[in-house]
């Protein structure tokens, strides 16, 4: 097998750094530091930066679709915006979670030489995936009765329920989509991505302004629009994987139905972790629109997370990378290269953090500008700089966490550590801060920043604790369990079904 382009101690390093096993030696001095520091910064940028891209180009998508709804009407602006952010957030998280099992068992599985089983984890979590839409479909089915029961306007709901409903080829597009960016990333081959990303926005431009304006769908077309865009994606990516991933990709199997449950209960692991983490912020805008002068609240930290979630891309791509990382060397057995991958990548996102905080605070009075010309609304916002500051160097740290964590397999653990921060902790403390206390939106967001920072702190003290050797041999076992000892490949590369 090739060896993992970016996952393995580079051979250019400096040789008493590496033992005869490609694992790092232990770093002492401060020249070994930054010899470690810039191999491992530039391992981790190789795969975070395409990545990143390739989610800018998802979000972009979606934003796309919303402008495109925004010049039919404000009417067909409210209802795509509710249909994309509401119903079809919910439903992304809980598939971006499923399918992140994948990076955990791919991405070691790769790293321990493994490479046949890729395909077999992959056709694994389609079949779970696929499942998982089926239940989520009622959703999609009662999209509007339930919009009303939330609280939102009629026709609205009507709206977003019919634009809802048309979307429901793109939710199974997900179980298909996810598992097979996952199998890609867990091999390094993130540039493929990268094309297919670009290529996809241009595509849905283009729908959207046919199905739109020329042939006069309207917000029917859209839909469409978004259906197909997210089709071409998944065919591009099967395609690549079927035609120029011969390792990873046996053909169909069998196998695919073995140990499901186990499989089953990774994956709803995962999504609980990621969903805890998706909705709490959320559950933000949500207790916003019951405060006084409830416009104004929402459309300040509105435009506020618009920001958060722009620099919140490129700390997905870093999520991804140490997720490699570290799945890929916990898999080839290289513990010190995983924990070294963790601590530059947890320092370098922290910098990131900084750096887009001083970038706020410098242009409070002014970032407002670019989304409203209301003087009342620019000085909401620029009241609520500080907390989208300090939320902006937290968001730097907490998702590279989360990715260690999933490539470390600890998924479990950290939902239950969401959960005691997010829910028991940061949402009453923000509920007693923001009604209780009359702060307002900045006691709401406050008592969260405290959740997240509480989350952050303990994840920190995990990793700072964690004895990489013993994740080794967890990984080890994990592999033995997963793989089993009587799976071969036979000559023509086939997996044998017998195993």
């Amino acid at each position: 097998m090739e060896s993992p382009l970016l996952n393995s101690v580079e051979a250019a390093a400096a040789p008493p750094l590496v033992a005869e096993d490609g694992d790092y030696l232990p770093v002492r001095g401060s020249n070994a530091v930054m010899t470690v520091f810039f191999t491992e910064t530039k391992k981790m940028w190789k795969i975070a930066l395409p990545i990143a891209f390739n989610t800018l180009c998802q979000f972009g998508i979606n934003s796309i679709t919303t402008i495109f709804m925004g010049h039919l009407g404000n009417l067909e602006l409210s209802a795509a915006s509710i249909a994309v952010s509401v119903v079809g957030t919910f439903t992304f998280g809980f598939m971006l979670g499923m399918g992140s099992a994948l990076e955990t068992l791919c991405g070691q599985a790769y790293g321990a030489g493994q490479v046949h089983m890729l395909g077999v984890y992959m056709q694994r979590s389609w079949i779970i995936l696929l499942v998982s839409c089926i239940i989520l479909l009622p959703i999609y089915i009662f999209a509007t009765p339930i919009l009303k029961l939330l609280g939102q306007e009629d026709d609205i709901a009507d709206l977003a329920g019919v634009f809802t409903i048309l979307t429901i080829p793109r939710l199974f597009s997900l179980a298909i989509n996810f598992p097979t960016q996952k199998f890609l990333q867990a091999q390094s081959k993130v540039m493929v991505l990268t094309w297919i990303g670009f290529v996809a926005i241009l595509i849905h431009t283009l729908l959207l302004w046919l199905l739109i304006y020329v042939f006069g769908w309207g917000m029917i077309g859209g839909a469409v629009a978004f259906d197909v865009t997210s089709w071409v994606i998944v065919v591009a990516q099967v395609i690549y994987i079927m035609g120029w991933c011969k390792e990873g990709w046996k053909g169909f199997s069998w196998l695919a139905f073995k140990d499901i449950w186990g499989f089953v209960r990774l994956s709803l692991a995962s999504a609980v972790m990621l969903c805890l983490e998706v909705w709490y912020m959320t559950s933000l805008i949500v207790l916003t629109g019951h405060l006084d002068n409830a416009i104004i609240a929402v459309d300040s930290l509105s435009i506020c997370m618009n920001y958060n979630s722009w620099e919140f891309m490129i700390f997905i791509g870093i999520n991804a990378a140490i997720s490699v990382r570290v799945s890929n060397e916990l898999g080839m057995r290289h513990p010190r290269a995983a924990k070294y991958s963790v601590y530059v990548t947890v320092f370098q996102s922290l910098l990131i953090g900084i750096f887009f905080m001083f970038v706020i605070l410098i242009a409070r009075d002014h970032f407002a500008i670019i989304f409203t010309s209301n003087k009342t609304l620019e000085e909401a916002v620029a009241n609520l700089a500080y907390l989208l500051a300090a939320t902006m160097v937290l968001n730097s740290v907490q998702p590279v966490i989360s990715g260690v964590a999933i490539g470390g397999g600890w998924q479990a653990l950290v939902a239950y550590i969401n959960i005691a921060s997010y829910y028991i902790f940061g949402l009453p403390l923000g509920y007693l801060l923001g009604y209780k206390a009359n702060l307002g939106v900045k006691g709401l967001w406050g008592g969260m920043i405290c959740g997240i920072t509480l989350q952050t702190l303990l994840l920190l003290i995990v990793i700072y604790k964690t004895n990489w050797d013993k994740e080794v041999e967890q990984t080890t076992k994990r592999m033995r369990e997963w793989t089993g000892q009587d799976i071969k490949v036979d000559e023509d590369g086939k997996i044998e079904e017998s195993a």
